[in-house]
């Protein structure tokens, strides 16, 4: 008897159509996205955009309509000797150096999670050198900033960040310091 009891409590006067939504949402959204998101951008369609981190070039982003959902792209250049804003997002990050020879610094994150987050960040970066043809690895939530090394020569890395956790209601980002001239 106790399980009619416990399925009549459970019973609600209050009806919906949430899962029958959903299926009619997925086969609408599978057909905009087979139909309406481009899988090929020429160059010529990649914004630049002059963003308080520093000159970057779009390569993949959430509001240029790809067929990628899942990670942003942009490629970010360093006049000899400068250096992008210091930020952080939730996301991890990861880049590849196109061109030239520099370092990042990165303060690394601790946190505790109780009843709410506390976050704090090192007060000495870690510094990570990198040249033409690196990858560098950049953990969630910690802050960091690229520098050109050269004074006399350009840089350019090829920045690439999963939107996943946005979407997930972690849209954390930040701008700490922006970009010199920016």
């Amino acid at each position: 008897m106790r399980n009619a009891e416990e399925k009549a409590s459970a019973i609600s006067d209050v009806f919906c159509d949430f899962f029958a939504e959903g299926i009619s949402e997925s086969q609408r959204s599978r057909a905009d996205y087979e139909h309406n998101f481009k899988k090929w951008i020429g160059a010529d369609e990649m914004p630049m955009e002059r963003s308080p981190n520093g000159l970057i070039k779009h390569l993949v982003h959430e509001k240029m309509n790809t067929a990628e959902m899942c990670v942003d792209i942009y490629m970010q250049f360093f006049d000899p000797g400068k250096a992008s804003g210091k930020v952080r997002h939730l996301s991890e990050g990861i880049f590849f150096v196109v061109e030239g020879a520099g370092y990042d610094l990165h303060w690394d994150v601790e946190f505790d999670c109780k009843d709410k987050f506390y976050w704090s960040w090192a007060e000495k970066p870690k510094r990570f050198d990198w040249k033409e043809g690196d990858f560098v690895y950049i953990p969630p939530y910690v802050t960091y900033q690229h520098f050109n090394a050269d004074p006399d020569k350009p840089a350019r890395i090829i920045m690439i960040t999963s939107r996943i956790i946005k979407k997930m209601g972690f849209d954390w980002f930040e701008q700490v310091e922006r970009a010199e001239g920016f």
